[in-house]
């Protein structure tokens, strides 16, 4: 009987050790993951790439970047869930003129690798179209 009254009390000690342990190692809870990252360059061209302007926007962890409207174009960016072909819609008028505009964006929106290119007829469809994200 004296191996299995050993066996028990190495039992129990290990047991006993095991919380102790436990408590110091960090728990899934404690520990956070990064932020997955949002970091997009846009690009506007006019008819005939006459010219190019583009800026970065960062929209993870805060705001930021060289666009005018940072905080309204992330916020939109979020609502459509990286989606630009989904950006809410303004409702305001435009001309019919036709004088090409192409948009780009390219990057990352959570993670998620963003690569979108769109032309519209002239400025101000793509301002309707996409709100805040273009304008700079």
């Amino acid at each position: 009987m004296r191996p299995f009254t050993v066996a028990v009390a190495a039992l129990i000690a290990l047991g006993a050790s095991v919380p102790a342990q436990a408590a110091d190692a960090p728990t899934r809870a404690s520990v956070t993951a990064p932020t997955p990252k949002s970091e997009l360059f846009l690009t506007v061209a006019e008819s005939e790439d006459t010219w190019i302007r583009g800026v970065q926007l960062r929209c993870e962890p805060k705001p930021s970047g060289r666009h005018p409207h940072a905080a309204l174009a992330c916020a939109e960016i979020a609502g459509a869930a990286g989606n630009l072909n989904a950006l809410p819609r303004l409702k305001r008028p435009c001309t019919k003129k036709y004088d090409p505009v192409t948009a780009s964006a390219h990057g990352s929106h959570r993670g998620r690798g963003v690569s979108w290119v769109k032309v519209f007829p002239n400025r101000c469809e793509l301002d309707v179209a996409t709100g805040s994200v273009f304008r700079f």
